[in-house]
């Protein structure tokens, strides 16, 4: 919030207060072989931030040769409301193996890369951003 302080000219900017709209932590549907962790997302002055955490269940995903990729998995689907109006990209990361991963306008999140296989228990992080025009 702006402190006003005499002499001050009003502009957009500064009437511009940055307090959160909206924000959620449920919704977030685990894809096949995943289960939830965690999810959070805000929205503040027109732009939408996702936060969210899975755990493959799965027997594992595994790159077959070296310098190979993946293929593309589905990870999780954010709730509507919560889904941006084009794709995004963002990254993806479980402290060890990281990589690239897209959000469709479904919001099915879809991990698309990385270099090392994911194993069972292996607690996939993605966070991103997008302008959503919410404000």
């Amino acid at each position: 919030m702006t402190n006003w302080l005499a002499g001050m000219r009003i502009t957009a900017d500064r009437l511009n207060d940055n307090t959160l709209e909206t924000s959620t932590t449920s919704g977030l549907v685990a894809a096949t072989n995943f289960s939830v962790n965690s999810f959070s997302g805000r929205k503040v002055n027109g732009i939408t931030t996702v936060n969210g955490s899975v755990q493959y269940t799965g027997a594992g995903i595994n790159v077959t040769n070296p310098g190979d990729n993946i293929a593309d998995t589905a990870i999780c689907t954010l709730p509507t409301g919560w889904r941006p109006s084009e794709a995004v990209n963002c990254i993806w990361s479980d402290g060890s193996r990281d990589g690239e991963a897209s959000i469709a306008t479904s919001g099915v999140v879809t991990i698309r890369t990385t270099l090392n296989d994911i194993t069972t228990s292996a607690n996939l992080r993605f966070y991103t951003s997008w302008i959503s025009e919410n404000g």
